[in-house]
């Protein structure tokens, strides 16, 4: 018996609109918010696409643009430096996110609006940041020319 047979066809269809959304919507928001967006955009359409004809369709035009935007990513050092600085700095603003939670003098709102989400937020942000300096490790093997 096939491992897909043992697992009834509702928890198959329910699992794969569950992941697939949810990467979506993760996706959409990582495209304005830090986070891998194409790359979860990407995720959620392989996986929709399991279900759905029309996420297949458009699975190649995302994948093509996502692919296009790593190889950009790496044409040059700066491009690169900027990158892993910027990664660099979501894992050190998470750290601090974490760890920070007295509120300085100057901040100028009520004391509940200093860094409110503790280290959920904070794990969010290092993780975003890894993912990013993944990102770029694999975009410069990947795409960066050797001479």
């Amino acid at each position: 018996m096939p491992r897909t047979d043992r697992i009834p066809a509702w928890v198959r269809r329910t699992g794969i609109e569950v992941a697939g959304w949810t990467l979506i919507v993760l996706g959409a928001a990582a495209l304005v918010l830090p986070g891998p967006g194409l790359l979860m955009l990407v995720a959620g359409l392989a996986i929709l696409s399991l279900r759905y004809h029309w996420a297949n369709r458009w699975l190649h035009p995302v994948k093509v643009q996502a692919y296009r935007a790593a190889e950009q990513g790496v044409q040059s050092w700066a491009r690169i430096i900027i990158a892993l600085a910027s990664a660099s700095t979501l894992i050190a603003a998470g750290i601090t996110w974490g760890l920070w939670r007295t509120v300085p003098d100057w901040w100028p709102l009520e004391d509940q609006w200093w860094l409110p989400g503790g280290w959920t937020t904070g794990t969010a942000l290092i993780l975003s940041g890894c993912i990013a300096i993944a990102l770029v490790g694999y975009s410069y093997v990947r795409f960066r020319p050797s001479k």
